[in-house]
């Protein structure tokens, strides 16, 4: 499945600023805009690793998963 995100940024004096709109607490902060867009990839695979174990923990024993697409 090929996801995507949408990052807002914003420059904000020396600093470039961004959050991932989808994912709340994905938000970084760097001094170039290239280094925003890479935090930001970096930040995402993060939270999305550790919301999938999270969410499998909390599972417990016998449980499925589904793939559900909008």
């Amino acid at each position: 499945m090929n996801n995507k995100y949408t990052a807002v940024i914003k420059q904000d004096g020396d600093w470039w600023l961004g959050w991932i709109e989808e994912i709340p607490g994905v938000n970084c902060q760097e001094s170039t805009h290239d280094e925003l867009i890479e935090t930001l990839k970096i930040t995402l695979q993060e939270a999305l690793a550790f919301n999938r174990e999270e969410a499998l923990l909390n599972a417990g024993a016998h449980y499925q998963e589904e793939l559900i697409a909008l």
